[in-house]
């Protein structure tokens, strides 16, 4: 993989093309349903994942953003400060007459570090008779595959149409060369629409080939490990119902997203990097800022397209989370693992689950 060299305005270089990359960066992430769909495509694919070194990388957006744009770095964290719940993926959740919970918000990538999990976490999985997750339905490939075909509409064009006749000849090339770094012919995937294909290419051609050695993301090691070791698991949503919050939003958007993708290339190694760093420090409330901060070249538009990402992939589906996530928490010993950017802001799972008459504590 080629790796970029440096120039000390790194960060001025991203912007302008960040905006919907970024936002369909952290989706590919936060969505299990992806995640799955990623696998089934390593798994059909033609690419022979031992002859693959897994090299990521990327350096930290932020650590340029401090040298060179101070006040806007500075700016930047006071946002994030602003939002409840920001600091912080790994919670102790309580009630009164039942045993205590936990709560830890992950990423659904197969990054080591990440699947390693923050201290504590190990010990309150093996302990806790319950598992919670955002779909149980990851313990399945086949069966999810199988899901999605039921409705092709959510992945795929029927009307005839080709994202090669929705793209100049200069994005195709990219597109099918960005797909062949992760193990993918354009052939294969000709007929997808703009949203799945972004999500693809968003993601570095390292974690494709993690996972087509075999590596499970964070979420689908939890689930299959409580089903190995007899845990009840259970599922929030299913796989169907997260394709359909992405596929709702506007055309538009997710056509932007993939071309803003294409453009950004290997630089969204970068982006991956500071994303992982992010969480890794626990702060999740730093996320979204960062995506509405390094695309400033969007006014009111792009306002309203992260309002309605947020809306409908984040705010909706925190509420449908707490609501199935609680019945089970009022009896204790559970271990529930989510998306980490559900976790922060006023109507994020904390708050929510707050407002059930929970006690949520950050175990830092």
């Amino acid at each position: 993989m080629t790796v970029l060299s440096r120039p000390q305005n790194l960060t001025s270089l991203l912007m302008g093309r960040m905006g919907d990359a970024l936002l369909w960066l952290f989706a590919s992430m936060h969505v299990a349903a992806l995640a799955i769909l990623l696998v089934t495509l390593v798994s059909l694919s033609e690419a022979n994942a031992a002859e693959q070194p897994i090299t990521c990388a990327g350096s930290d957006l932020l650590v340029d953003m401090q040298k060179n744009d101070p006040s806007g770095y500075a700016a930047l964290v006071a946002e994030a400060k602003k939002i409840p719940n920001g600091e912080g993926i790994f919670w102790k959740i309580e009630k009164a007459g039942a045993e205590p919970s936990w709560l830890l918000g992950t990423m659904h990538i197969s990054d080591p570090r990440v699947v390693q999990m923050p201290k504590g976490a190990k010990e309150a999985f093996a302990k806790a008779g319950t598992v919670i997750v955002e779909s149980d339905e990851i313990t399945n490939e086949k069966k999810v595959g199988l899901s999605l075909l039921t409705r092709p509409e959510l992945t795929m064009f029927l009307d005839g149409q080709s994202i090669t006749d929705m793209l100049s000849k200069d994005d195709v090339s990219k597109l099918e060369s960005g797909l062949k770094d992760r193990g993918i012919p354009l052939n294969a995937v000709i007929k997808m629409k703009p949203w799945i294909l972004a999500s693809f290419i968003a993601l570095p051609a390292c974690e494709f080939a993690r996972k087509a050695k075999g590596a499970s993301f964070l979420d689908m090691k939890l689930a299959n490990d409580a089903v190995s070791e007899g845990k009840q698991l259970i599922g929030l949503e299913t796989l169907l119902e997260q394709m359909t919050a992405l596929s709702e939003l506007p055309m538009s958007f997710h056509m932007q997203a993939l071309i803003d993708t294409l453009q950004l290339g290997n630089r969204m190694e970068d982006v991956m990097a500071t994303m992982i760093d992010l969480y890794l420090k626990g702060d999740v409330g730093m996320i979204m800022p960062l995506m509405k901060s390094l695309d400033p070249t969007k006014q009111s538009d792009g306002q309203n397209e992260y309002a309605a990402f947020e809306q409908r992939i984040i705010d909706d589906r925190n509420h449908v989370m707490a609501d199935g996530a609680a019945p089970h928490l009022e009896k204790g010993n559970v271990f529930m693992a989510v998306g980490a950017l559900h976790l922060p802001g006023k109507v994020g799972v904390i708050e929510l689950l707050r407002q059930k008459g929970f006690t949520a504590t950050s175990v830092q």
